[in-house]
């Protein structure tokens, strides 16, 4: 596959892009570097940049509404206000089969180009057939939640793998403590990834191997977030978009929120989607270079904008193609016709705000049998064919 007359995110560098099976073999300082491939793409007025990495989601939550109403203390004094006042709306949901839970918030994320996402909570049991599941770590809820977490941090049998576990998710003394109870308790040293560190301190982020920053949740819970500008120096950060419990599905407005906040700068936020990702979870991705995995989003640029403005300006409407690794997973209606080898019965039709997209799998039927369970469901698509 051949990717031509591209402009690379934040450089505005043109380049040409080579891709053969599922790795990236060459990128060229040319705007056209071939047209003999039989999948040739030319481009006009596009971006390219490296498959986002969404380093927090819980993907069977994402069928969920917002839930709450009202700034709160820490997660606890969330979670018991929603189960107490919200009974009927999580019940909704929990009569969908956790399977079609999981497609859906794949997804979710592949439909704003995000093409590994790490799962927090139970195994998905899903394959990688549409983006990357990261799963190979031991996730705990918290140190206020996740009954006899002393026991599973430092159990031995898991000494090798990261642990990925929310602390800090408050603005209270409690949410300060639980990380230095963790920290205390982490006899066996392993590499810890924080989730939130709302309340987390510059010294108490020198135990953290990473930090996943997810401005839009804590605004919704706390009215604040994580200081990233000062736990930076401290732990590499990565972002997240936790589920639709306490967020937008889309991530490019989670973005466009943590870009507001100044805490850094628009190449450190940038950054926080690939380059740091791909380092704290071992991934042969986050750039575009030979021989990375070909996780690669295509976007349509808008007129006038140039850099990183370009990349934060975009939205799912604005995509082009998305490919993991070296396989199309969706592309606009306007590159349709260039894909002259691409089966088009392996996709399904659908619309997002009126741009009309196609994505690999068979999201209207997927749709369709989430419907019949939960009849409220809100889709940010919308089906034409139901296969």
């Amino acid at each position: 596959m051949i990717l031509n007359n591209l402009t690379m995110a934040g450089t505005d560098d043109p380049v040409g892009i080579r891709i053969i099976n599922d790795k990236i073999t060459s990128v060229l300082p040319d705007a056209i570097i071939d047209t003999s491939d039989p999948l040739t793409l030319n481009f006009e007025n596009a971006l390219v940049f490296p498959g986002l990495i969404n380093s927090h989601d819980h993907l069977d939550f994402n069928l969920y509404p917002q839930l709450g109403q009202r700034t709160y203390g820490n997660y606890a004094e969330w979670g018991r206000h929603i189960h107490k006042n919200y009974k009927p709306e999580i019940a909704a949901v929990l009569k969908v089969p956790p399977v079609l839970r999981y497609q859906w918030g794949v997804f979710k994320n592949l439909l704003c180009g995000v093409t590994t996402v790490i799962n927090h909570g139970k195994l998905s049991g899903l394959k990688d057939d549409l983006i990357t599941i990261f799963e190979d770590m031991q996730t705990l809820h918290s140190v206020g939640f996740e009954s006899a977490w002393r026991f599973k941090l430092n159990n031995p049998l898991n000494a090798k793998l990261p642990v990925c576990i929310h602390v800090g998710e408050g603005d209270d003394w409690r949410s300060f403590n639980e990380i230095d109870q963790l920290t205390r308790w982490n006899l066996l040293g392993r590499p810890l990834i924080g989730i939130h560190a709302v309340a987390m301190s510059e010294k108490q982020a020198k135990k953290f191997k990473a930090l996943v920053w997810c401005p839009e949740s804590n605004y919704f819970l706390l009215d604040k977030t994580a200081a990233v500008n000062i736990l930076k120096k401290n732990a590499e950060i990565l972002f997240g978009t936790d589920s639709t419990l306490t967020s937008h599905w889309d991530i490019w407005e989670h973005l466009r929120i943590a870009r507001q906040t100044r805490l850094l700068d628009d190449e450190a936020l940038y950054y926080t989607l690939n380059q740091n990702p791909a380092r704290t979870w071992a991934l042969n991705s986050g750039s575009i270079e030979p021989g990375k995995d070909a996780d690669i989003v295509v976007a349509q640029t808008k007129k006038g904008m140039r850099d990183y403005h370009a990349f934060f300006s975009l939205q799912p409407t604005d995509l082009l193609l998305v490919i993991h690794r070296g396989n199309i997973r969706l592309f606009d209606e306007t590159v349709a016709a260039q894909l002259r080898t691409v089966d088009p019965d392996n996709f399904s039709r659908i619309y997002i705000n009126g741009a009309c997209k196609y994505v690999q799998g068979n999201l209207p039927g997927l749709m369709a049998q989430i419907l019949e369970f939960y009849p409220r469901a809100n889709f940010p698509v919308t089906a034409v064919d139901v296969k």
